[in-house]
């Protein structure tokens, strides 16, 4: 029997999105479990981040209507990090493997059977890393290989061109909870949990829907890397 997958999804304010995340996730998880690479028992879960508009009230729909979906609701809005760490410990005792993704399909989704190839030859954590940044500004292109540039001279040996989409195995994922750390960068803590690693290079898209509300938290959170 195969490893049981679990696909963790972090939330704020993406009603505009999620039915076509939602689809997109359920197409691939399917075609996976049908060919045998996952178990039957592997789910998609999605992490409300504290959000004022529907995104929960979507996230329950999907689970009263599919069992593959399930949902972790916070109280209040934690930020990405803690709302994606939160998720990963929600699961972390359901799951023989985790993959975490963003819910605006920048992340190539068929990156997910490489990272399982990765998983299934040895590897307990695998990073999904962008194959280029033909698309970004000279100006985003710049400070992005210069964020990179300081955190290695700052000590932090995080992976080039790496956000928060990876697998992790439920041993690596062990090794993270031991971490007691409060302001979280899960892109420097995971390298220092240790185990084999490697990566999966994937083209990343644009965002499928974006409104002007969730560019101004994102610009203000500092999501642009």
């Amino acid at each position: 029997m195969r490893d049981i997958l679990y696909i963790v999804v972090p939330c704020y304010k993406e009603e505009e999105v999620l039915p076509e995340t939602s689809k997109r996730l359920k197409e691939k998880m399917n075609t996976l479990i049908e060919s045998g690479k996952i178990s039957a028992e592997s789910r998609i879960v999605f992490v409300n981040d504290g959000s004022s508009d529907n995104t929960w009230e979507i996230i329950k729909n999907l689970h009263e209507n599919d069992n593959l979906f399930s949902g972790v609701n916070l109280s209040r809005n934690r930020g990405h990090q803690n709302a994606l760490l939160g998720g990963l410990m929600t699961v972390i005792d359901h799951a023989d493997v985790t993959i975490s993704m963003d819910a605006d399909l920048q992340d190539d989704i068929n990156a997910v059977d490489k990272m399982l190839d990765k998983y299934y030859e040895g590897c307990d954590i695998v990073y999904g890393v962008r194959s280029a940044r033909d698309t970004d500004t000279f100006f985003k292109k710049t400070t992005a290989e210069g964020f990179y540039k300081i955190m290695d001279m700052l000590g932090a040996k995080i992976v080039f061109n790496h956000a928060d989409y990876r697998l992790m195995s439920k041993r690596a994922l062990k090794g993270l909870q031991e971490f007691k750390e409060v302001n979280l960068f899960l892109r420097g803590m995971v390298p220092m949990v240790g185990y084999k690693s490697d990566t999966v290079e994937y083209a990343r898209g644009e965002r499928f829907a974006r409104s002007e509300e969730r560019i101004s938290f994102e610009k203000n959170a500092g999501i642009c890397l």
